[in-house]
């Protein structure tokens, strides 16, 4: 994955000027060790801050060693006004943890209060405005501490990749895909940037690079890939020739970010103008780090990204498709997995999905589109899916959105793609989250969420939720478990 951040981090211990210095000194190497030992490498500051001075003394230990996302570890009490003002002048995303006591033997000069402390900590967060990242339970000996400091690590790593990305997208939303238009205002307020172009300007692109002598060099990369499963060899040099476009405009065009993510149009005039679908292309790009989302859809492609960081992994985005056949369910999941039938659904997309991420892949033309634009004979311009069942095993499904009214919201809920065959078309599988039928009800329908999810593989739910909160989104629904009743549900059932 080259189009994520490294992560330097990087821990500073603060303490109270009534508790001594060494209890939070000798605490923060005992976390360093743990960490080090389970996770690898973090930066100690040798700093330890007690007052302002301190702290401006810490902070440019931290910035001279590369550190780009800092934990504060309350060895102690803490003072709580260096603290916080460190969190607020460090460029970078910012953890706070405090120490649990450690024995009953040492509760009278070896205890640190940081229990308390964390209370006054958060409490001036919130004077500041100051965003920072709290574990659901903050207090810990040091090899729990260091396991909440690798909780943090994937949500560090993704609010770097935020506050360093570009969303381009080319063209208006299709016709009847309204779900997919939602208002820009929040991608600024999370530091995201946009560049939006028509779909003239990403044709002209692709008709510059018509013979472009990189092509049969990414010919032959396709043709490595597909294996068995290259059935329509004759489209490769056109997918070639449209995936050096969009690599080339992501070069030129990413200005003052790091990194990258699309979000283009791919019917109904693609086809006819640009001779294929780039479906295959999407994919490849997003199993390279740079997800390409499918209909224009900006809030997809971010929480594509989102997913990649958190995962460090591959991820997709599909249609929440359609509902698994009676006799499907009765034959292949019933007694076999633990699931009924309305917790089960069919995610699907034309063929966006990763080679990786699939069980077997063959190029295939877009059927859908084809029933349009080439009935009843050999496909041609519909040529350029990636087909085949998505791999079995646990999955988080989820989106950030904006809705109507420019307000951020999301959605996150862990599940599996069950070994089933789909006997279907496009890149599919057969998913299953606990009580998704209430959740589809009460969250996705209540809430007015467009059909597109995004699929990290992977149970990541924890990590997700928690960047989320760290985000600021405030209406985030999860799949409730039974018992639980949602506030649109109906408890007279």
């Amino acid at each position: 994955m080259n189009n994520i951040p490294q992560v330097k981090l990087g821990i500073v211990a603060v303490s109270r000027d009534c508790f001594p210095m060494e209890l939070s000194v000798n605490r923060r190497q005992a976390v360093v060790k743990a960490y080090k030992e389970s996770f690898g490498d973090i930066y100690e500051c040798p700093t330890a801050i007690e007052n302002e001075t301190h702290m401006r003394k810490a902070l440019a230990e931290v910035k001279a060693a590369g550190v780009n996302a800092l934990v504060v570890y309350l060895g102690n009490f803490g003072p709580e006004s260096s603290e916080t003002l460190l969190a607020k002048e460090f460029d970078g995303p910012v953890m706070f943890v405090a120490a649990a006591e450690e024995a009953v033997d040492n509760l009278m000069d070896g205890r640190g209060d940081a229990y308390c402390g964390m209370l006054n900590a958060s409490y001036n967060l919130a004077l500041r405005n100051i965003k920072a990242y709290i574990p659901e339970y903050p207090v810990g000996t040091a090899p729990e501490v260091a396991e909440m400091i690798g909780e943090f690590l994937p949500i560090a790593r993704t609010v770097l990749g935020l506050q360093n990305l570009k969303i381009i997208s080319f063209g208006p939303r299709p016709q009847d895909f309204l779900a997919c238009n939602a208002p820009i205002k929040q991608l600024y307020n999370l530091g995201v940037e946009i560049e939006e172009n028509s779909e003239l300007d990403l044709f002209a692109a692709f008709n510059e690079h018509a013979g472009d002598k990189r092509i049969p060099e990414v010919v032959a990369d396709m043709e490595k890939e597909l294996g068995a499963g290259n059935k329509m060899p004759g489209i490769l040099p056109k997918l070639a020739q449209y995936e050096i476009t969009l690599l080339d405009w992501a070069e030129a065009h990413k200005g003052s970010r790091e990194y990258v993510v699309f979000a283009n149009k791919c019917w109904p005039a693609f086809q006819t103008q640009f001779g294929c679908v780039p479906c295959y292309v999407n994919s490849r790009l997003t199993a390279r780090g740079i997800p390409v989302a499918c209909e224009v859809d900006i809030y997809g492609a971010l929480s594509e990204y989102i997913g990649t960081c958190i995962s460090d992994d591959v991820v997709t985005l599909l249609d929440i498709n359609n509902s698994v056949p009676a006799d499907m369910y009765e034959t292949d999941i019933k007694g076999k997995f633990d699931y009924t039938l309305k917790d089960t659904f069919m995610a699907f997309h034309c063929g966006n999905t990763a080679a990786c991420k699939l069980s077997s892949c063959t190029m295939k033309n877009q059927k859908i589109m084809a029933r349009a634009l080439e009935p009843n004979q050999e496909p041609n311009i519909t040529r350029g899916t990636l087909e085949g069942d998505i791999i079995p095993g646990d999955i988080t499904f989820f989106r950030l959105q904006s809705n109507a009214d420019a307000q951020l919201t999301a959605y996150v809920a862990e599940g599996e793609v069950l070994p089933v065959a789909t006997r279907s078309f496009g890149a599919i599988g057969v998913f299953a989250i606990p009580e998704m039928a209430r959740f589809y009800r009460h969250v996705l329908i209540e809430k007015n969420y467009p059909h597109h999810g995004a699929v990290a593989f992977g149970h990541h739910g924890k990590a997700i939720f928690g960047l989320f909160r760290y985000l600021g989104v405030k209406e985030l629904g999860f799949n409730q478990p039974k018992g639980m009743l949602y506030k649109t549900e109906n408890p007279f059932k």
